[in-house]
Order: structure tokens, then C-alpha cells, then sequence
């Protein structure tokens, strides 16, 4: 079953833990962490104080999204404080297997992450070192965004890649952006397996549970659900 890892950069921060206990008693899988510089991104959002506080807050896996310049001056920080999961983007390190083998270093699963623009081949050579692969389906900096259509042919594309890499480790295929359950269905069939929602989930009429809940009825419709 495709993974839920609701984002907390449409959470309300004046009540994060009580958000972050309701994600996990409505059955998400991981807690998603949007970190952005202002550089490598328009827009500033958390940094490793807020992991830490995420981390007091939950048992649940934290998988943390590094949309930053210069992201090896960092990492070591985000694992100390508390991040499972470190995600760093293409664009952003010149010295991609360098950075990724520093996370694995560190004791963190390493994960790279590709813009709407980066076309999935890039991937070729960095699969075998990674256990995950995100691949953001809204321009990156924002919450909120509509999903790009064209996402789901670059997610079925990444798909076929990761099923070539010689090896019997998972590597997870992981969407961003404009995820809902009028698009998870769609994603899944692809070949994701983990979903970040973040505004679908935060931002739901009828609360966190509800939302969860309506993603997971949306997930099971896709013919590759299991």
C-alpha cells in the first residue's frame, strides 16, 4: 500500500504537536518536512529546531525535504536532530553521490529529489545510492500549487528506472505537489509509493482524520495500489 507522509509546511505551527499526534492516529505513514533557504527556493520556511520539535512530537518516520543551496553544510545537523530521511535535490549539488553518501554516513536514508523540469534520466547514475526518489510534481517553494499534469508520465518514467537498478533494496518513488484524491489514484498507478500531501491534508474542511481517510479510499482505486 502506497505511504501517506502528510507535510507539515500547511500545518499550523501554534499547535504542531497536537497535528502531528492527530496525523499519526489517523494512520499516516511518515511526517514530510519542507526545508527552504530563500536561495535555492523563493521562499524561507524551518530548520533544524523544528525537526527537533517534530521529533519530540511523534513516532513516525521523519522525512526531511532539503530544498537548499549548498545542502552537505546542513545535513549533519538535520540528522542530529532527529531526521530518518534526508532529501536533497540534483540541481542543487554539483557533487550529488558525495552528499548522498554523507547522509548514509550519518546514519540517515538518502533520498534525491528532482524539479518539474529535470527530466527523469538524470536519475541513471545516482539509483544504486539512494533509497528514494522524489519527484516534485509542483514547482518548488510554495504550498497550495495545482499538481503539472505531465507529472504522471515523468513518475511512470522514474518507475522504469528504479526497476533496473541491480539490487534487491526498495527504493521509494515519492510525489510532491497538488497531491489530493482527485490525483492519488493517478499517482500510484504511475508507480509511486509514497504520497506527500500537504494543503489536502492540513487544510481539509472536515480535519486531518477525514483527510487521510479520503486518500486512502483514493489510493485503493489505483489498479497498482498494492
Amino acid at each position: 500500500m502506497a505511504k501517506i507522509a502528510p507535510s507539515i509546511l500547511s500545518a499550523d505551527f501554534g499547535c504542531l504537536a497536537k497535528q502531528l499526534a492527530a496525523c499519526e492516529a489517523a494512520g499516516a505513514d511518515w511526517i514530510h518536512v519542507d526545508v527552504m533557504d530563500g536561495h535555492f527556493v523563493p521562499n524561507i520556511t524551518v530548520g533544524p529546531l523544528i525537526v527537533e520539535a517534530a521529533r519530540r512530537a511523534t513516532r513516525l518516520p521523519l522525512d526531511v525535504h532539503l530544498m537548499i543551496a549548498a545542502p552537505d553544510r546542513y545535513v549533519e545537523a538535520f540528522v542530529s536532530a532527529g531526521a530518518d530521511r534526508i532529501t536533497v535535490h540534483q540541481e542543487a549539488c554539483p557533487h550529488l553521490h558525495r552528499v548522498v553518501e554523507q547522509v548514509r554516513m550519518l546514519g540517515a536514508s538518502p533520498g534525491v529529489a528532482l524539479n518539474p523540469a529535470t527530466p527523469a534520466e538524470v536519475l541513471a547514475d545516482i539509483l544504486p545510492y539512494v533509497d528514494l526518489v522524489l519527484i516534485m510534481t509542483v514547482n518548488p517553494g510554495f504550498g497550495g500549487q495545482a499538481y503539472i499534469p505531465t507529472s504522471s508520465a515523468k513518475v511512470r518514467r522514474a518507475r522504469e528506472l528504479v526497476g533496473h537498478i541491480p539490487s534487491d533494496a526498495r527504493v521509494e518513488l515519492e510525489v510532491d505537489g497538488g497531491i489530493d484524491a482527485r490525483v492519488a489514484h493517478e499517482v500510484v498507478d504511475a508507480g509511486a509509493t509514497v504520497l506527500v500531501a500537504g494543503s489536502s491534508v492540513f487544510r481539509h474542511p472536515d480535519g486531518i482524520a477525514a483527510a487521510i481517510a479520503e486518500l486512502r479510499r483514493a489510493v485503493m482505486r489505483a489498479p497498482n495500489a498494492r
